[in-house]
């Protein structure tokens, strides 16, 4: 993903020393390249200390983000003395930029507080704060009220901030697609395109039957069909697939890259139970597992709000996103269960091959379908255990009975208990289980979930609910 670029406003109040501005603005740009972040912030040479206080001055800062609105995902409002609380609201609301904004004050020290160096900015604060309200700008706030820029606790801040920044930005003119009808049996994954639109997502449709049509039209020897053939041997073993049902993969997959290129989709959620398989004799799971491990999530039954939690999840964290089924009990521990799907699991949260012979993922025929279908129009999932360690679920649904766009998020751990079984599986810990469970159930959500191999459902949750205005339950 491309690196994250915000926009900087260092307040300043000509009531206080202005010299910490120069010292705080240096010393933000210094953590900001640290973290990997560009900067767009007015130089000393536009005002003093490259701060804003005065109308002019929030005038230079809103022209200035103005001509860089394209880059800009979000916005610092720091604060190394009191600041100008007008000056700042001002400049965001002439920006007009309509991205998250932070707002962090320094922390005064004992010992320095003469006229010469007291900051005040922890009264500031609130003084900034008030007038953002006022204006009607949405901001979120550090873990502490004041904070030292080059703590550890305000780098967590700040990285927080750009997951924050990352999930509004990715999701608003998201183009996702969908490959196929919704499977008879599965009307747990009906949604609402209007819904998602008003969002800022749009959905592009293409039917099985066309994309079957250009997959006839390709040759074995086309390079495109070469190398796609070349990238699913190279990404799981495919010790005992059929040469022909890997064919088909490959001509499948080269369909699917070039009608997303062609529509500029950064997602896909695709038809498979059962036209796929009665149809064209293989299963999309491993194209769609690619596709989820280089960060393009593809979730399937047409499961678009899923997806939409896939790619939010993604977005976060910058790492793959699965979706998977709430399957399965385990045993009486009230707060433990099975993730399961057919699958289409990406191949990082799986255990890692180098330190682990059993369970690591490999290509395999998908044996639920096999009964109706036949094992050999089955091949293509990818089978394995999911690593253990702490992640993040996410399920977004379109509510059409209220208008609204819903979601409930949380953390837990996927743990090491035993289990062996087919597909693709986990066993979860989730705190309050039961609570989340009744939760689900009494609000009508689907079976299917997203999840992250690490835990960001406090930034998810500001910025589908703060930002985007989704209701959101937080489970914890």
């Amino acid at each position: 993903m491309d690196k994250l670029t915000l926009g900087i406003i260092v307040g300043n109040r000509g009531f206080f020393p202005s010299h910490l501005c120069e010292t705080g603005r240096a010393t933000i740009l210094k953590v900001f390249e640290e973290e990997g972040i560009n900067a767009i912030t007015l130089s000393p040479e536009d005002t003093p200390y490259g701060s804003i206080e005065s109308l002019s001055d929030a005038r230079k800062c809103a022209d200035l983000f103005e001509k860089h609105r394209h880059e800009i995902s979000g916005v610092l409002v720091t604060l190394p003395n009191f600041g100008d609380e007008r000056a700042i609201a001002n400049a965001l609301r002439w920006a007009d930029l309509d991205v998250p904004v932070l707002v962090q004050a320094f922390p005064d020290e004992a010992g320095r507080m003469t006229i010469a160096n007291r900051r005040d900015s922890f009264c500031g604060k609130m003084s900034a704060c008030n007038n953002l309200r006022q204006y009607g700008v949405k901001y979120t706030l550090t873990e502490l009220h004041t904070v030292a820029p080059e703590s550890e606790s305000f780098r967590r801040d700040l990285r927080r901030f750009a997951a924050i920044c990352r999930v509004v930005g990715g999701l608003k003119n998201a183009r996702m697609g969908v490959l196929g009808a919704r499977p008879a049996a599965f009307n747990t994954v009906r949604f609402s395109e209007k819904l998602l639109e008003r969002s800022g997502i749009s959905i592009e449709t293409l039917d099985l039957s066309e994309a079957f049509g250009r997959v006839e039209r390709l040759v074995e020897k086309d390079p495109k069909v070469v190398e796609k053939l070349a990238d699913i041997k190279s990404y799981v073993p495919t010790k005992g697939i059929a040469a022909d049902a890997l064919l088909k993969m490959a001509k499948f997959g080269v369909v699917i890259d070039d009608w997303m290129e062609q529509t500029k989709l950064v997602a896909s959620a695709i038809q498979c139970w059962t036209s796929m398989e009665e149809y064209f004799g293989v299963v999309p799971c491993t194209l769609m597992s690619m596709m989820s491990n280089k960060l393009m999530p593809s979730a399937c039954e047409t499961d678009i709000t899923g997806l939409v939690g896939m790619y939010a999840l993604t977005l976060a964290s910058q790492t793959p996103s699965a979706i998977v089924d709430w399957n399965n009990n385990y045993g009486d521990d009230p707060e433990k269960g099975v993730i399961f799907h057919c699958s289409n699991l990406p191949k990082d949260i799986f255990v890692d091959e180098k330190i682990a012979s059993e369970d690591i993922p490999v290509m395999d025929y998908q044996e639920i379908i096999a009964g109706a279908v036949g094992k050999k129009n089955t091949y293509g999932t990818v089978v394995g255990r999911v690593r253990t360690g702490p992640f993040t679920y996410l399920r977004v649904s379109t509510d059409d009975f209220s208008g609204k766009i819903v979601a409930y998020i949380g953390e837990g751990q996927l743990t090491d208990d035993p289990l062996k079984t087919f597909g693709g599986y986990g066993v979860v810990q989730i705190p309050n289980m039961q609570k989340l469970l009744r939760y689900i159930c009494e609000n009508g959500y689907e079976h299917h979930v997203a999840v992250n191999l690490s835990q960001n459902a406090s930034a998810v949750n500001e910025a589908l609910s703060k930002y985007l205005g989704w209701d959101v339950y937080f489970h914890q």
